[in-house]
């Protein structure tokens, strides 16, 4: 009678409990970060180099779903204005209600409310400047001052300063913050600390790395979990025995 607790597929009852659970586990981390991931983020594809270095022309984003109220200086979001076109754009929050917002300061800085602003994305730009036209405008309140990274081309609240909101855009015109670049494989987008001193500071990330650590723990966990059986079968067949009847690899002891 063998005491070993070996099923006849060669492996544990306990590893192929275990293993199942792992599959389980596997299953709900993997179709729940997808689901969570579709709740919280939709992927969105930018049009143009209007935001380059940060994001460019066919990049596609990951933009979380959130409120126009949610929105803080330095977030990079996608919104739709009919004056602006009619259709979705990309560009970066510099200026929220009540800002006076002008260009530029003896270093070629953006200013908000006086206050100096260094931008790291501008400093690849040629000059390094923050515009390459001088403007000053005041958010009306509940608007949002908009403007690209790509300061020497972009098409942003500076062409639209002779209209009503001096360039400005309601906030309710925003239908999500982009928190990361998807494809091509790239990095998070970084909040730039020139804007965290400013009331309300900067904006936090949303739960991309979760929704993304959760879909690849999911399928480890299930590769690694439906891979036990195979490898335990393996690992446990017997082998093949010699032309004296032992297996290999066997010793006589020379007693008989």
């Amino acid at each position: 009678m063998s005491g070993t607790g070996r099923t006849n597929g060669g492996h544990g009852r306990l590893g192929s409990l275990l293993s199942g659970l792992a599959v389980a586990a596997g299953c709900v981390l993997f179709l729940g970060g997808f689901v969570w991931g579709a709740v919280e983020y939709q992927p969105y594809t930018v049009p143009t180099d209007s935001m380059d270095p940060t994001v460019k022309a066919g990049d596609r984003v990951l933009a979380q779903r959130i409120s126009g109220d949610d929105v803080r200086r330095g977030d990079v979001v996608v919104f739709n204005d009919a004056q602006w076109g009619d259709m979705p754009m990309v560009k970066r929050v510099v200026g929220v209600g009540g800002d006076k917002v002008a260009c530029c300061d003896a270093e070629g800085r953006l200013t908000v409310n006086g206050k100096s602003i260094d931008e790291p994305y501008v400093q690849k730009m040629p000059g390094g400047l923050a515009s390459t036209t001088g403007f000053g405008a005041r958010v009306p309140k509940g608007q949002l001052f908009l403007l690209g990274d790509e300061r020497s081309g972009s098409l942003d609240s500076r062409v639209h300063l002779q209209d009503q909101g001096q360039g400005s855009v309601p906030s309710s015109t925003v239908t999500a913050r982009i928190d990361a670049v998807a494809w091509p494989l790239g990095d998070l987008i970084e909040r730039p600390d020139g804007f965290a001193a400013l009331p309300g500071g900067v904006s936090k990330p949303g739960p991309v790395m979760l929704v993304v650590g959760s879909a690849v723990l999911g399928a480890l966990l299930i590769l690694g979990g439906a891979a036990y059986g195979p490898v335990a079968r393996r690992l446990g067949r017997p082998r093949r025995t010699g032309p004296t009847g032992r297996t290999d690899g066997e010793v006589s002891t020379g007693v008989r």
